[in-house]
């Protein structure tokens, strides 16, 4: 059996059991892990299923998705990561539509611990904030434990 697996689901079909939390709003709310299409690519996401919704960092924006996956079992943790390095055993969240990885990164920002993409070839991790889409060069990396 696989150490992790992804669930479709939408802001309707809410979060299995399993789902990975991956941090908390600004107002308390928890975050999970998630990842969704947006313009060709598979972006990692933030969702929050108490707003009923899934956002992506993308182009400088906060997009918000309907119909989303969710990461599922609890078997990883999160390591310190600066620029574009990616630790061994990092978990592959998505890929831009040229075939580029995506991981899956958070940060602790204005008082949230925000769930985004980490995208090796810009060097940074990007999450999806108050409408905007914001860079980190020091964050956290999700890995699976070994």
């Amino acid at each position: 059996m696989a150490a992790y697996y992804w669930v479709d689901t939408s802001v309707y079909g809410g979060v299995p059991s399993t789902a990975l939390k991956g941090g908390t709003d600004v107002d308390g709310d928890e975050i999970y892990v998630g990842r969704a299409f947006h313009e060709g690519d598979l972006i990692p996401a933030k969702v929050i299923p108490a707003k009923n919704v899934a956002y992506v960092a993308y182009g400088g924006q906060e997009v918000a998705k309907d119909c989303f996956q969710v990461l599922c079992e609890q078997r990883f943790k999160w390591v310190f990561t600066r620029g574009g390095e990616i630790p061994p055993g990092a978990v592959q969240g998505g890929h831009t539509s040229d075939g580029e990885p995506l991981y899956i990164g958070r940060v602790y920002y204005s008082e949230s611990f925000t769930v985004g993409k980490v995208h090796p070839s810009h060097g940074c991790l990007y999450i999806p904030f108050n409408c905007e889409e914001k860079s980190f060069h020091e964050f956290e990396t999700l890995v699976l434990e070994s």
